[in-house]
């Protein structure tokens, strides 16, 4: 993947995640003014407000994830949280280890590395995030492991990167980042579960 393809997705990535927001951000807005005019709460409505936190959450994952990076510095709290309430219903449980503030565009590589371990779950399972002397390391287990060798094959050595799937963009774009960054993705896998250094 070029340096160039690289930047458009990321700069496309950003423009979906800012033009989304708006929307969804009316629609709490809505939501708060139907709790202050007295009309009583009803499934339907706790039904659209979970939805549309979940919304909220998801962009804001997308937009570390997938949206330009910058020089940013993003704080153990802020993106904990986030991956704490995006785990309050999910399967696949995320713990974000590394203390203090660190570049966005590190966090990007983090997040993207925890999408590929999501992959290797289907069962559900924990990630662990953690970045020690300047080094990240993600590592997933669960009860049971799903690796598919072309696509985690290609994260070692983007030579052999096979073609993948809008949900498998992930894979396609963490070697590229980490390449970009002057870091190269290893990866690590046994019986109790796949770990992805950078």
């Amino acid at each position: 993947m070029s340096e160039h393809s690289v930047n458009l997705a990321a700069l496309i990535g950003s423009r979906i995640c800012h033009d989304l927001i708006s929307p969804i951000g009316a629609i709490t807005n809505g939501l708060e003014l139907l709790d202050m005019s007295g009309a009583p709460r009803n499934p339907e409505m706790d039904l659209i407000a979970d939805s549309v936190d979940n919304a909220g959450l998801r962009i804001r994952f997308f937009r570390i994830a997938y949206g330009m990076a910058g020089d940013q510095m993003l704080g153990r709290e802020e993106v904990a949280g986030l991956l704490a309430d995006l785990g309050r219903e999910a399967r696949v449980k995320a713990d974000w280890r590394s203390e203090g503030a660190v570049p966005r565009s590190e966090v990007r590589l983090a997040l993207l590395a925890l999408q590929c371990c999501e992959t290797a779950l289907p069962l559900g399972g924990r990630v662990e995030i953690d970045r020690r002397d300047g080094r990240w390391f993600v590592a997933a287990t669960g009860p049971k492991l799903a690796l598919h060798p072309e696509l985690w094959d290609g994260l070692s050595d983007p030579a052999r990167q096979a073609d993948v799937t809008p949900a498998q963009v992930q894979f396609a774009l963490l070697p590229a980042l980490a390449a970009e960054q002057d870091r190269r993705v290893h990866v690590t896998a046994d019986e109790a579960g796949v770990g992805v250094a950078f």
